[in-house]
């Protein structure tokens, strides 16, 4: 038997057997390579595991995971919400669009879609309840928004692709990654005011139920929100300036998170930090083994030519770049629906670097239509991790999402195709601002 066949045959069973991701990426390799080369190269796969992850830009992922934690305990989510309240106002569907910012905003600080979407539906969708939406819309709308974070700077997924593409700049990645997140939030406030227009959802023109429709003050709102919005500033200035790395702005942010919480919020204590390190660290831990168990899938598939395979017969199917890169997205939209963002990074990019390479796509704007997907994916059921979060906040099933989630879907696709016609939507800003593209 074909030892391509063992490794993909193989890690199809045991994703459908419900084996976890991570082992199953473990296991599939392990076999493939044992019968498509001898033992001795079996003996090596702790090696190759410990490899995977002995890498300096990885750091950055554990330390961007507390920092989206330590955000979220600081009360920083609330304070944004109250900014934006301020600033959209009472009206029809103003709530709507005020849980979009705040989760595009606190996606630049934890480059976590589930992590924002807790926050932000935490938060939002008690106020969102007073003002007549439905709690079913309201879970659609906050887990659809939340998904921008995986493309909106710093990115763990984008972390994650530069990792294993060889010569992207992580820089360019980031910057490249704002403004398809910003047009993605953009398409996603679309049907959410036009379907807030017509339901009549949100307070106009006075106090709702419960005083939720009362504006705050905008002087005041934004110099409570002033320690959170420069958080982004932080990490984004520093980079562009050369002050730190993409791993020295992960830790910088982690330090500027806890001065936040601990002595200007002043709403963490000694408890939360302790609480917030072990959390971020079971999660981290989590995904490190994710990877680490996916280096021995990635080079198994390496050493026996399996990626070369995969990736001839998908050019085969035809010659025309365009109709690859629509499959290639379909794949990945659909991938997107059952595994999380960084297992599809993992298991799909040693088979996508081929076809990169011999069509000839740029791997920074290949990386963003990459993420725009995977974010699709994040709020698309069955799985559908942004949407299952909010929805237990919420406490609705997920079937009751269905009439809504399917506009912001059809949005955020629309917004990806806006980035295949126009890649320039992506490459804008890392060519201005000199990244290597």
């Amino acid at each position: 038997m074909s030892p391509h066949f063992i490794l993909l045959g193989s890690l199809f069973v045991f994703l459908i057997a419900g084996t976890p991701i991570s082992v199953a990426l473990g296991l599939s390799g392990v076999i493939a390579i044992f019968f498509g080369l001898d033992m001795d190269a079996v003996a090596n796969m702790g090696t190759i595991a410990y490899a995977s992850i002995a890498k300096y830009p990885l750091i950055a992922i554990p330390l961007f995971i507390l920092t989206g934690m330590i955000f979220e305990r600081s009360g920083v989510a609330e304070r944004l919400v109250e900014l934006s309240r301020a600033i959209i106002g009472p009206r029809r569907g103003g709530l709507a669009l005020v849980a979009i910012l705040v989760c595009l905003i606190m996606g630049g600080m934890s480059g976590s879609g589930p992590a924002d979407a807790a926050a932000v539906a935490t938060v939002m969708i008690p106020s969102m309840m007073k003002e007549g939406y439905p709690k079913a819309f309201s879970a659609s709308i906050i887990a659809a928004s939340a998904s921008t974070a995986i493309l909106i700077p710093p990115s763990i997924a984008l972390i994650v692709y530069s990792i294993m593409v060889p010569g992207v700049d992580l820089r360019a990645l980031f910057a490249a990654g704002l403004f398809p997140g910003l047009l993605a939030g953009l398409a996603i406030a679309v049907p959410a005011i036009i379907i807030s227009r017509r339901q009549g959802f949100g307070a106009e023109g006075g106090a709702a139920e419960g005083g939720a429709a009362i504006r705050p003050p905008l002087g005041r709102s934004f110099v409570r929100a002033l320690p959170g919005l420069f958080a982004p500033v932080i990490i984004l200035g520093g980079l562009r300036s050369g002050l730190f790395t993409p791993t020295e702005a992960a830790a910088v942010a982690v330090f500027y998170g806890l001065i936040v919480g601990l002595l200007l919020h002043r709403s963490m204590g000694l408890r939360d930090i302790y609480n917030v390190l072990a959390e971020s660290a079971q999660i981290s831990a989590v995904v490190m083994v994710i990877i680490s168990l996916a280096g021995i899938f990635a080079f198994a598939g390496s050493i026996l030519g399996t990626f070369d395979v995969a990736a001839e017969y998908i050019l085969s199917i035809s010659d025309e770049p365009m109709i690859v890169l629509l499959l290639v997205m379909g794949l990945v939209l659909l991938a997107g629906m059952v595994l999380d963002g960084v297992s599809i990074y993992l298991i799909a990019l040693p088979l996508l670097m081929p076809i990169m390479a011999t069509l000839g796509w740029n791997q920074v704007w290949f990386g963003v239509l990459m993420a725009m997907n995977v974010a699709i994916g994040q709020f698309t059921p069955p799985v559908a991790v942004n949407l299952m979060v909010t929805a237990r906040i919420a406490n609705v099933p997920i079937e009751a999402t269905m009439r809504w989630i399917i506009w912001p879907i059809l949005a955020m696709i629309l917004s990806v195709g806006l980035v295949i016609a126009f890649p320039s939507i992506a490459l804008w800003l890392p060519s201005v601002l000199g990244y290597k593209v």
